[in-house]
């Protein structure tokens, strides 16, 4: 099992690399400027079919097809991801794919019985997972300002932004699944403490949520609940 972040680490005390100045600068802000132009130039707004796709008109899944979820739809996903805001660009996600069958039995040591057979018919169960030692990378990340001291020595504050920002790319995950043909379950009922034992013991990776991702067997659902109005939970100041 090849754990993430484990094929090379940053000094948290490397000093920071040189970034653009002056006129490169320039030509690289105004470079960004114009991608995000174009790209609204392009498509202004999801059509009604594609906000449907990814959130309106889906559905959490519990039963899945045998069809497999390729290495190349796991790279797009994470590809995907990897461009949604986080704070600083930290990125404090981690991801770890479970497909074999000793991995999904180390997930089962951790969930409620009812979510058991769901996992083990997903052909992917993707741990969600925060690295609390994330700042270590923000040089390459934020390389423009040195922010390492937000949270050197800082253990609660470490935690609370990769544990919030964590989870905003754990939803990207979701959306990025859907929007490429892919269905997603995610899943809260399992003991944290025994995944991070089984997976993450000796690290600094620490679970968040399960999600599993296939092609899903539609038989399996119910009628969609209700959702809050708007009025209920929105206001304005």
């Amino acid at each position: 099992m090849q754990l993430p972040g484990k094929i090379t680490g940053e000094d948290p005390d490397a000093p920071m690399p040189q970034s653009p100045q002056g006129a490169e600068l320039a030509a690289l802000r105004a470079e960004a400027q114009q991608a995000v132009r174009t790209v609204r130039a392009r498509k202004p707004a999801l059509d009604q079919d594609s906000i449907d796709v990814i959130l309106t008109g889906a559905r959490t899944h519990y039963a899945w097809s045998d069809r497999p979820v390729t290495d190349a739809q796991l790279r797009r996903i994470y590809d995907i991801v990897a461009m949604g805001p986080t704070s600083m660009n930290s990125s404090p996600a981690r991801f770890v794919f479970v497909r074999s069958r000793e991995g999904k039995e180390k997930i089962a040591k951790s969930l409620k019985p009812a979510n058991v057979p769901k996992m083990m018919a997903a052909p992917v169960t993707a741990i969600i997972a925060y690295d609390i030692d994330f700042w270590h990378k923000l040089p390459r990340l934020f390389p423009h300002e040195d922010r390492r001291h937000f949270f050197r020595g800082k253990a609660a504050h470490s935690e609370t932004t990769a544990f919030r920002n964590g989870t905003l790319q754990g939803g990207y995950l979701m959306i990025a699944a859907r929007a490429i043909g892919l269905d997603v379950g995610a899943m809260s009922g399992f003991d944290n403490k025994i995944v991070d034992q089984e997976f993450f013991a000796g690290t600094s990776l620490r679970s968040n949520f399960l999600c599993n991702i296939g092609y899903a067997d539609e038989s399996a659902l119910f009628q969609r609940l209700p959702r809050l109005p708007f009025e209920e939970v929105c206001g304005f100041a």
